[in-house]
């Protein structure tokens, strides 16, 4: 083992804020009373080949010079030092490595630490110390496990560097030990292999007359596991003794062929594929050669565009380590979406979470989980910042989701989510032509694209084969990957590149990197041609030293794809590459022998048939037993409404999902329609996301989530239909079509567990026979994960928690146009309104399974059912008719929390009071025929049987059968329950109970929720108090999470009944186009400006090709090889984004790869300082032309922009108001105030770090919605001073914004907007200024 020769240390910055402090101390302090401070700093260490000089040493203490200033620590204080896992890289240091090397410093490798010090209470003599236990136990505090090391002092950190001779090749005695030595090879390294691959390997390698290799069990154990080959999905089923006709993967194969209209590819790729429509594409292709420049200018074409599906689960690496399995999850469906046919496009995403009790549950019990995985609270506070961080850094906008608590003691079977569901899904876009792979010839090149390969994930396929618990933790901790979105988003650039020439693409076929590695990736795409290859293993990119060749071939290190290129192509594509400095290299080559062969130097390590690997081993066959789950009815003596009230909606089911919204962009790409916040309070209560099929018209795409899984405890068929009947409800919220909607099955169950193969069997047999052919969609894509149990010991005892049966369903479909989509806002504006119930129930109210039965700590009986799909289609019908004549105002969906939580909602999003009236939903039989008329003693029958009718009263408000609440004019009420009626819903659809606005005749009831029966308010709580409670689980959360201020800012003004909500003023008319009279002029060009990293840059193009300029594609590559130059343009704009992914803070590296290059620096200097040329920098790019203004004219008092005061991630619809500047682009827009999108991590104006306050020129300022400036959280989203977010040159030529205004340049695209849906937004007046501007 050797060391790289010469480390260089260089202090950062601090890296713990007062906050994270508070937070930290005291569990530092449990752990060791004497703790009584803590403090930590950035270190950087820097791996050089030959000694830093003086000069390299200045200049790469200025590179890292980033960050708030670290106090000294005290000199006797306890140093741990926090390291990435010794042995790994981390993707910081890969990117601060790059960020160096393209500022021309040669480095070996820059790796951040963490040097936490300790100060402890002095004792009467001598000094404080630690003794090694309880270092370890700080230790474990301070840092995961997973991802990091604990290391002793700064000298240890050469660790990091260690250069380690490769481990050699190992063989498996199988020819001389026989079916034993596989045994223990299959224990010793993970494999997860089944009893009969054991037989089916010890027989063909006997057959072949040699011992495998470690190579090929490790490959044929991926290739082969569960979670890749799907054996129980197409495993023959005998069910209590009865031979099933069709494997599970048949019966959801039949929902196809009943259903295949809209279909273009179904099963046989990374994602399905529906039909799409003429699209308005808008690429950046090459120009024709020019002088001596070659530009990339993006171009409007109309191409056949279909729309691409794809859903799936992390869930074993999630329950391991959070942050690095939900980031990694995203980061592959990400890849599959990327990776379709012969090369696509990702565009949205959705993320569903479910996980055990938050709080006081099983995981917070002594030995209540296995030691090695997460509790539930950690992976709802690290889980959905890795998923949000990825597609955050990745530029894929999230709109969509659920989130589930559950467990449980269901007849005598302990329930939950100890290893939790981690799904991630979304929708991509493909061209009609590239939709299927090409069969390639043998010769083709197979290469790999993007980041190199690490010792990170070994094993990730058949751990998650695997019961969560049953593996060893080290091997545990070998399956968990690590994330590293930027250079997926440079992966995903090189593939636009290549899709975006149509035929001409290099790709001829695409598979993304994931479980096995290459090891499954490389064959799986060679077989689908129906071809061997051979490959040169030591062609693999690799990070790290030391590598085994299992570990070259099998490791799960992300961000990367394979390609099959013809060698006439390789060139062209090799230059795509280096234009995105994505790495690339050509691994091996197709044969037409049906042979896989790696070879190491002259040594095979794979040699084997493609059949062995790929064939089919002995089909699985399962024998299984129905188990009758018998659930005792639910007991609600004494149970007040207000009591069931409070404990539903603060339910974490049911409760505000903000804390897992707010964090994630939802704006990015500029094709947003409708996110999960709605209205002018940004309520997030959403069901279903829509997306815009291109910038010019309002044809789009609807994705909704439906799940049900704790029905499963006690009817896991019940439970299936329901998850279906969600999915479509919500996505009824959009105008679909029936016959449109595609479905996305995740199927997950605790295969082996009693009754638990029945029970599955059971359900996919009631959706893929029943339901589905009866509703006449299908399922074209899915997933399973079939192993969700988790069990350890905790001493003598034996324990387990089993998940239901947990059909997760993703629905998606295409729109013809976006604009009939209904939200759960009510409309205040109404002064007579009335809510319909319409319940597909109609009238059985069973509490199986329901929130409020959770609460109570029961199972609550029967569960509720779609008894008859006919009444959902009807229902579909039915919104559609309505929604056509224009009568719903509101629209949303029954489900978790009952008829009270989908009314509380509707009134939270609308800000106005409801009163409901139950009397029709306790209603038992006619009231003659039972002898109930309103004669004699029955006059007083309410009062007589008080006890049932409170009951019932608490059934009809909770129960959770399938149905919608509609929101419709009073006037018009009989015309709605008339076209109800007509589609034979006319019996199970009740007026509920009428909204009270503030210009409502009736004082009662206005800003409160209130329940009337039998003429009497049984109930009533104002808004705010309600909101409240609802808001509390996020509150709980952020406190945890983020800063603890800012989180109880954000909770004090949910639900606030003063709060007026977003508005929009203008001091100008947005239908004016002030560039229309030079439209047909010149074009004046601008280059759209992007690193590595930047993601917002197509829909930036998009507004100034709208306002009538030539916009250019420039990657800083362009301008370093001379490709292009700044002389040739008027205007640049820096995009947002996460270039070089904010390592070294935000801009900053961009900035610096300029400032440190003197011909670069020199370029930007002369075109700042030219009078005819203007600039713009937003989000990211605002950050980067702030650090660069020193050379930028005019902008010297600028700020640098920070970490936001929340230290998170603010993903917003804010409030600001335009000032009164010289910017170019703000010209007669002085005074407006409208919302516009946020989405930044660093937006802090930090005069402390760089400018002037006083003479700094402020172009724009958050508002609170009263329309004053304000520094209060979240109307600020990041507490820069007077609100500041953007500022401008005393020339008004260059101007730096941290809001989005080029993601919403169209009303369209606004979360919400007073204005036409179908007209430009007033935002678009920015771009039309600069084109006047130019005259």
């Amino acid at each position: 083992m050797t060391t790289s020769p010469h480390l260089t240390l260089f202090e950062g910055a601090n890296a713990l804020s007062s906050f994270r402090i508070g937070q930290l101390l005291p569990r530092l302090q449990a752990i060791d009373a004497r703790v009584r401070g803590v403090s930590a700093r950035f270190l950087h260490v820097v791996a050089t080949d030959a000694p830093v000089d003086a000069a390299m040493r200045d200049r790469l203490a200025a590179l890292l010079s980033y960050g708030e200033p670290a106090a000294p620590a005290a000199a006797d204080a306890a140093v741990l030092i926090v390291a990435p896992r010794v042995g790994t890289i981390s993707p910081w240091a890969s990117k601060a490595t790059d960020i160096a090397r393209n500022c021309g410093l040669a480095v070996h490798r820059i790796e951040r630490v963490t040097e936490f010090s300790l100060t402890l209470e002095r004792p009467l003599l001598g000094r404080a110390t630690l003794d090694a236990a309880t270092r370890e136990r700080l230790g474990a505090v301070l840092h995961d496990r997973m991802t990091e090391s604990v290391l002793a002092d700064r000298e240890a950190t050469g660790a990091l560097f260690a250069e380690l001779e490769p481990a050699p090749l190992e063989h498996v005695d199988v020819l001389g030990g026989g079916r034993a030595a596989l045994v223990k090879a299959n224990q010793a390294w993970g494999l997860a292999l089944a009893e009969d691959e054991i037989d089916y390997l010890v027989q063909a390698f006997t057959r072949l007359g040699r011992n495998p290799t470690d190579v090929e069990l490790m490959m044929f154990a991926q290739a082969n596991s569960e979670h890749c080959r799907h054996k129980i999905f197409n495993a023959q089923f005998t069910i209590d003794g009865e031979p099933q006709d069709m494997s599970l993967f048949a019966m959801i194969r039949h929902t196809h062929r009943m259903a295949p209209q809209h279909t273009v590819v179904a099963y046989s790729d990374n994602a399905s594929v529906i039909e799409g429509r003429p699209t308005e594409v808008f690429v950046a292709k090459p120009l024709e050669p020019q002088r001596e420049t070659v530009g990339w200018r993006y171009q409007k074409e109309t191409l056949l565009q279909h729309v691409l599906m794809k859903v799936e689960t992390h869930n074993h690496p999630t329950a391991i380590s959070p942050f690095p399995g939900a980031a990694t999850g995203a980061g592959g469906e990400i890849r599959d979406e990327g990776a379709t046919g012969r090369g696509s496009e990702p565009k949205a995403g959705l993320t569903g979470f479910s996980v055990g009790k938050l709080w006081g549950g099983l995981a917070d019990a002594p030995g209540g989980k296995p030691g090695h995985i997460a509790s539930p609270l950690q992976i709802m506070i690290e889980g959905p910042l890795g998923g949000a961080a990825f597609n955050n850094e990745f530029g894929r906008p999230n709109l969509a989701g659920y989130f589930r608590e559950y467990e449980q003691q269901v007849a005598g079977v302990q329930r939950g989510y100890h290893k939790p569901i981690m799904i991630a899904g979304g929708i991509g876009q493909i061209d009609a032509r590239l939709t299927h792979k090409v069969a390639f010839p043998a010769g083709t090149l197979l290469v790999q694209l993007g980041g190199p390969g690490m010792r990170i994930g070994m094993g990730g396929g058949a751990a998650s084969s695997m019961a969560t618990g049953a593996n060893a933790a080290e091997l545990d901790f070998d399956s968990v990957q690590r994330g590293n979105s930027e250079i997926e988003r440079r992966a995903q650039e090189v593939i636009n590149a290549c899709w975006s020439q149509g035929e001409a693409n290099p790709i001829l076929a695409i598979h993304d990197v994931g479980a096995g590695g290459l090891s499954n990736a490389f064959p799986e795409l060679t077989n689908d041609a129906g071809r061997g290859a051979r490959f040169d293993l030591r062609a693999v990119p690799l990070e790290e030293s030391g590598l085994a060749p299992k570990e070259i071939w099998c490791n799960e290190s992300q961000e990367r794809y394979v390609l099959a290129i013809a060698p006439e192509s390789l060139d062209a594509f090799a230059a795509l590459c280096a234009r995105e400095r994505c790495p690339h290299a050509v691994v091996g080559v197709a044969t037409e022998a049906r042979e896989l062969v790696v070879q190491d130097g002259e040594q095979p390590v794979v040699d084997m048939p493609m059949d062995v690997l790929l064939g089919k081993p002995p089909r699985m066959t399962r024998t299984a037993s129905r188990v009758p789950r018998e659930a005792g009815a639910l007991d609600l003596d004494g149970v007040t409404l207000q009591q069931a009230v409070a404990a539903v909606l603060g339910h974490p089911t049911v409760a505000s999902k903000r804390f897992l919204i707010t964090i994630g962009d939802r704006t990015v790409g500029g094709l947003t329609h409708r996110d999960q916040m709605v209205g002018p309070w940004q309520v997030p209560v959403a069901d279903c996301a829509v997306t815009l099929a291109d910038y010019a018209g309002f044809a789009g795409e609807a994705m909704s989530m439906g799940e049900r899984t704790p029905l499963a405890a006690i009817d896991a068929p019940a439970s299936g239909r329901m998850a279906v009947a969600e999915a479509i409800t919500n996505l009824l919220a959009a105008p679909i079509e029936l016959p449109r909607v595609k479905l996305s099955a995740n199927w997950m169950a605790a295969c082996g567990e009693p009754g638990e193969d029945a029970a599955l069997y059971d359900t996919v047999k009631a959706v893929g026979l029943d339901l589905c052919p009866a509703l006449g969609v299908s399922i074209p894509v899915g997933k399973d994960s079939l192993s969700m149990r988790t069990q350890w010991s905790h001493g003598e005892q034996a324990c387990k928690v089993v998940s239901p049966v947990s059909l997760i369903v993703s629905a998606f479909a295409t729109l013809d146009d976006v604009r009939g989509t209904l939200t759960p806002q009510l409309d205040a504006a109404c002064e007579d309104s009335t809510l319909i119930l319409v319940d597909l129930g109609r009238g059985r109210m069973r509490m199986g399974g329901s929130i409020l039965a959770q609460a109570l700590g029961q199972a609550g009986g029967a569960v509720p059912d779609l008894d008859d799909a006919a009444d959902l289609k009807a229902l579909v019908a039915a919104v559609n008719d309505l929604r056509t004549q224009g009568r719903i105002l509101a629209y949303h969906d029954r489900s978790d929390g009952g008829l009270l939580a989908a009314v509380a909602e509707m009134a939270f999003a609308g800000h106005v009071g409801v009163a409901l009236n139950v009397d029709l939903l306790v209603t038992e039989g006619d009231g003659i025929a039972d002898s109930r008329a309103d004669v004699g003693d029955a006059k007083n029958w309410a009062g007589q049987v008080g006890a049932r009718r409170e009951r019932r009263t608490l059934e009809a408000l909770f129960n959770e059968e399938p149905g919608v609440v509609l929101q419709v004019r009073t006037a018009e009420r009989d015309a709605v329950l008339q076209t109800l009626r007509a589609h034979g819903l006319g019996a199970c659809s009740h007026p509920i109970g009428k909204t009270r606005p503030e210009a409502s005749l009736l004082p009662a009831g206005k800003g409160a929720l209130s329940v009337w029966r039998d003429a009497k308010e049984v109930f009533s709580a104002p808004l705010p108090d309600l909101h409240q409670i609802w808001d509390t689980v996020s509150w709980k959360i952020c406190r945890e999470r983020d800063n603890p201020a800012c989180a109880d800012a954000e909770h004090a003004a949910a639900g606030q009944a003063e709060d007026p909500g977003l508005h929009v003023a203008l001091s100008f008319d947005p239908a004016e186009n002030v560039a229309a009279p030079f439209l047909n002029l010149a074009r004046p060009r601008v280059a759209i400006l992007r690193e590595q990293g930047v993601n917002s840059h197509v829909e930036m193009a998009y507004a100034f090709t709208e306002a009538g300029f030539d916009a250019d594609d420039v990657h800083m590559t362009d301008l370093l090889a001379g490709r292009a130059t700044l002389a040739d343009y008027q205007g640049i704009v820096a995009c947002g984004g996460f270039s070089y992914g904010d390592t070294l803070g935000a801009g900053i590296g961009w900035a610096r790869s300029i400032t440190f290059n003197e011909a670069l620096s020199a370029q930007f200097q002369r075109f700042f300082a030219r009078g005819d040329t203007f600039g713009l920098g937003v989000c990211n790019g605002c950050q980067m032309f702030a650090e660069l203004a020193d050379i930028i004219p005019g902008a010297q008092a600028w700020p640098r922009f920070t970490t936001n005061r929340s230290e998170r991630f603010e993903a917003r619809f804010s409030m600001v108001e335009v000032l009164d500047s010289p910017s170019l682009f703000f010209q007669g827009m002085a005074g407006s105030r409208l919302p516009i999108a946020v989405a930044h991590g660093e937006g802090f104006a930090n005069f402390a770090q760089r400018g002037d306050a006083a003479q700094a020129l402020a172009a724009m300022r958050f508002v609170d919605n009263h329309g004053q400036p304000t520094e209060v959280y979240p109307f600020n989203p990041n507490g820069s001073p007077g609100g500041l977010t953007a500022v401008t040159t005393a020339d008004g030529r260059f101007t730096a914004m941290m809001p989005h205004p080029e993601r919403v340049f169209r009303n369209i695209q606004m979360s919400w907007t007073p204005l036409d849906a179908s007209a430009a937004s007033p935002w678009m007046r920015i771009w039309r200024n600069a084109r006047r501007w130019v005259g």
